[in-house]
């Protein structure tokens, strides 16, 4: 059984994030999000996966390869051009992206599904391919139903009693909405979908290709299923899927490493003290960091390898990546530190370095200075305490 990872997209939504990491790439624990998906595709049956990559295609590639180790085939459709040597991406949006592999050679050539490569999900896809069939449908959008509050969130598709899709609004207000149920990105396609798909142009899946299957009157269908959905669409859904994976609310993903005091687990080698450190579970750390003595660790928190977390330092809910520092004295509550990037909860971010704080959060892998320059002594008094 065949299947389409759509993997191309710059991510614009969770930068920083993905100034260097793609989105299909960027951790849950230590695993990329994507690989959730290929032992998803692989447990109910489908065992041949093609994902268009554009930005940063490397870095999927480099990862996944061939697909071998995770138990599928894998291949890749590259969407871009090299200039001046560099790989650079041109995406051809998630239909376009379709056609072109349909294009190159007929792949699609029985029933396939096509996710999209930034959620978490725990879904019996086996059951949805069964009523897709079952309906007799061309294209089938797999829904899920979401309180009415958080319905302005999402895409919501609005169907008639036999589940048959009539429209779609985006992001409706809570008093103007048609519908609870909303849009996943999981999709289940019947070849002859591609005659509703031009070749050699930007085309996208839900603003160009569902309403003109709308308009045509096709057997067109939405089904609602109740599974895991975790949502990776911006920076404050990351901080939100890393604080659920923790407190075991994300079922099938289980924090990795060795259990070392109650709630709190490591990877390999981790340097600490662990009676001489105020850590409260659940964290995880990540293999070769050091956690420094009189340093505060409130769960849920994730902690990257390579990191340190410097004595009077307070990490509160918080994400760190790897190989970053957190300097004496620093208080990070419900942030996200990614390189010279600390991001809060509602996606706001400081770059340090531009704001003349980049010796509060350094990398690991650079000199420490003795001590700061006057004025970063200067910002100091001003904050009073390193809140960031």
């Amino acid at each position: 059984m065949k299947a389409m990872i759509l993997a191309a997209g710059k991510g614009t939504r969770v930068r920083p994030i993905t100034y260097t990491i793609p989105k299909p790439m960027i951790p849950i624990l230590q695993k990329p999000v994507m690989e959730f998906l290929l032992e998803l595709l692989k447990q109910h049956g489908f065992n041949q996966v093609v994902a268009n990559v554009s930005h940063l295609a490397n870095e999927i590639e480099g990862y996944f390869r061939d697909g071998q180790r995770f138990g599928v085939e894998l291949a890749y459709s590259f969407e871009g051009r090299i200039t001046n040597g560099e790989l650079v991406g041109d995406a051809l949006g998630s239909a376009g992206g379709m056609r072109k592999i349909q294009d190159f050679s007929p792949f699609f050539d029985d029933t396939f599904v096509v996710l999209c490569g930034d959620a978490l999900i725990d879904l019996d896809l086996t059951e949805a391919v069964r009523q897709h069939k079952e309906k007799g449908s061309i294209a089938t959008i797999v829904m899920k139903s979401v309180p009415l509050k958080q319905v302005p969130s999402y895409g919501v598709v609005v169907t008639d009693d036999t589940g048959r899709i009539k429209s779609f609004q985006e992001k409706p207000k809570v008093e103007e909405a048609l519908s609870t149920n909303i849009n996943t990105g999981i999709y289940i396609f019947e070849p002859e979908i591609f005659n509703y798909i031009p070749s050699g142009q930007e085309f996208d899946i839900g603003g160009d290709l569902f309403p003109k299957l709308v308009e045509a009157n096709e057997a067109f269908y939405g089904i609602t299923m109740d599974f895991e959905w975790v949502d990776i669409g911006k920076v404050p859904d990351y901080w939100q899927a890393i604080q659920d994976v923790l407190t075991g609310q994300v079922k099938g993903v289980g924090i990795p490493g060795q259990e070392v005091k109650p709630g709190v687990y490591t990877g390999l080698n981790v340097k600490a003290n662990w009676d001489k450190i105020n850590i409260e579970g659940p964290v995880y750390i990540g293999g070769m960091a050091a956690i420094e003595d009189g340093a505060t660790i409130i769960g849920p928190s994730m902690i990257g390898p390579n990191c340190c977390i410097c004595s009077g330092a307070t990490v509160d809910k918080s994400v760190v990546f790897e190989y970053s520092r957190i300097g004496p004295g620093v208080r990070l509550i419900d942030k996200l530190v990614f390189g010279r990037y600390c991001v809060d909860k509602t996606g706001a971010s400081i770059d340090m370095q531009e704001a003349a704080l980049d010796w509060l959060i350094t990398d690991t892998r650079q000199a420490v200075l003795a001590e700061p320059p006057i004025e970063h002594r200067a910002i100091t008094e001003l904050l009073n305490e390193a809140v960031v």
